[in-house]
């Protein structure tokens, strides 16, 4: 049998890997935006909204934001958003092109509106590096919002 400290050594370097795992990544941003629709369905958008909204939220994970939930109507404005709520929220998104020329937020908006759910990718400006990265992000709609967690992929 063996120790528990040496079980404890083997299992750590697997903690730090599936911490960078992309596919786990994923995995939590879809679990972020399920836990997030269960929310607004449980207490109403209004709530979500104010949650999302507020930086000690219960749907920030990580510190300095690293996954957050972000909530559009379905004309492009944006209701909540996990980071810079005073630059974003309130403003009408509908034309956001990413460096390709890609309108993600129109596809992540007609992807709620047609099949309920499910992922996009795109690039974004990574909040915490300042760098264009792709990301990809789950959505979900709820009524007449979408809302949604994204992953940067590198």
């Amino acid at each position: 049998m063996r120790s528990p400290a040496l079980l404890l050594s083997l299992a750590l370097p697997c903690t730090v890997l599936l911490a960078q795992d992309p596919a786990n990544n994923a995995q939590k941003a879809e679990r972020l935006v399920k836990a997030a629709v269960a929310f607004a369905n449980a207490n109403g958008v209004d709530k979500l909204i104010q949650q999302t909204n507020n930086a000690d939220g219960r749907f920030h994970v990580g510190s300095g934001s690293q996954l957050y939930i972000f909530v559009y109507e379905f004309s492009g404005v944006c209701r909540a958003i996990g980071y810079d709520t005073q630059k974003l929220v309130g403003v009408n998104r509908w034309d956001l092109k990413d460096p390709d020329g890609k309108f993600f937020l129109r596809e992540i908006i007609a992807m709620a509106k047609g099949k309920g759910s499910g992922w996009i990718d795109y690039k974004y400006t990574n909040p915490q590096t300042g760098r264009i990265q792709a990301k990809t992000s789950y959505v979900e709609r709820v009524g007449d919002l979408v809302v949604g967690a994204g992953i940067y992929k590198d």
